[in-house]
């Protein structure tokens, strides 16, 4: 049996990872860099973005014939390809990244199975809004292009599969692609409070998708973009009820980027990420339980237990914080009682040691009257001798 996750084909096996799609539950099992590990990234894209209405030269319109007749291997591993189908207005009209993008495609298995047709698809090339197959490609795409790319599984939907569009595991794809527009990523701090919103919301879902396919990186990737959007200075009027809004939106992205960074056993920054969560709202049960963890792997169980503590008093029904602080507690009984065994014997058995010393002392101590003894006896009858002597 299979759920969807709103992009992904999920075993009914494994725990949701997801609170009414929103945040990841506080019941999930389980220092990174500031820069996040970025795309796999095939080059291109540098050149400045011209006037679309330029002219080729002779160059370029004999690059694009060759193209149109090879592939190109975007990666070296054979593993996504690219085949020019019609040729755009030449490498100076390519996209950059970070711009949005438009582009007309066409999703097919490798047998030509249909899988989707969409016009118009939008999204900023290079933030991880789309599959990898298309972020790596589509920069390397010149305006008014089409194009054939063929992807393995793992640049498409994985091993997971997708219900929405239906793609099985591990397939292999085939993307025609047309690319229509680009324009610069409109300035947050100008937008208004709501788009703001909807496009962090958009960003964190994204990153909760690249986290339920077990892909942390991406997911932590996405979670920072949502961060930087909800974190930037509004040039525009905003409502408290707004500004509470986008608060909500940077908790539950830290939260959920604590959880990526847990899996990544990055536990500095997933700790940071506590903090941060808890430095908004003290009492979030799931940036406590997260922390306490993290502090539990770093071995500081005195601060873990006080954790948990905080958070199950908060939240007293919780079966899940009542196991973890309970194994938390026999852990840490456990390593208490290996440490004081390691010092007994690093130290001795003090009683033990005390009665031998006793021993030891009243032994000497004998050993001294018996030889204070022996002498008086053997100078008394020294001197009895020299008296006799005398005598005589």
């Amino acid at each position: 049996e299979c759920v969807n996750d709103g992009n992904v084909v999920k075993k009914s096996g494994k725990t949701s990872l997801l609170d009414s799609g929103e945040d990841f539950e506080v019941l999930d099992e389980e220092d990174i860099d500031d820069d996040l590990p970025p795309l796999e990234d095939a080059g291109g894209g540098d050149e400045n973005v011209a006037d679309n209405t330029g002219k080729k030269t002779a160059e370029e319109e004999s690059e694009a014939s060759a193209q149109m007749d090879e592939w190109l291997d975007v990666l070296g591993n054979d593993q996504l390809k690219k085949k020019v189908l019609e040729p755009g207005k030449g490498r100076a009209s390519r996209p950059q990244k970070g711009q949005d993008v438009e582009i007309n495609l066409k999703t097919l298995l490798m047998d030509g199975t249909l899988v989707e047709e969409q016009n118009n698809l939008s999204f900023t090339l290079g933030d991880g809004d789309v599959i990898q197959a298309l972020d790596l490609t589509v920069q390397l795409m010149e305006m008014g292009e089409k194009a054939l790319i063929h992807t393995d599984a793992k640049y498409a939907y994985g091993a997971w599969g997708s219900l929405e569009p239906e793609v099985p595991p591990n397939a292999q794809l085939s993307l025609e692609v047309e690319l229509v527009k680009a324009t610069d990523a409109p300035d947050v701090e100008l937008m208004p409070p709501s788009d703001r919103i909807a496009l962090a919301i958009r960003k964190r879902e994204r990153g909760n998708v690249h986290y339920q396919r077990t892909d942390y990186v991406f997911a932590v990737n996405s979670y920072s973009i949502a961060l930087q959007i909800t974190e930037s200075n509004s040039k525009v009027d905003i409502s408290p009820e707004e500004e509470e809004e986008l608060l909500d939106v940077k908790v539950k992205c830290l939260n959920n980027m604590a959880a990526s960074q847990l899996k990544l056993d990055h536990y500095d920054a997933a700790l940071k990420s506590c903090v941060s969560a808890l430095a908004h709202q003290p009492d979030n049960i799931k940036a406590l339980f997260r922390m306490g963890k993290v502090l539990a792997l770093q071995g500081e169980y005195t601060e873990a237990i006080q954790t948990l503590r905080k958070a199950l008093k908060l939240e007293p029904s919780n079966k899940t914080i009542h196991a973890e602080l309970s194994k938390l507690v026999k852990k840490h009984s456990e390593q208490r009682g290996a440490e004081q065994a390691m010092y007994k014997k690093m130290l001795g058995n003090p009683s033990k040691s005390g009665t031998t010393k006793s021993r030891a002392k009243s032994s000497w101590g004998l050993s001294w009257k018996w030889l204070f003894g022996a002498t008086a006896v053997a100078i008394g009858g020294v001197a009895l001798s020299v008296v006799i002597a005398a005598r005589n």
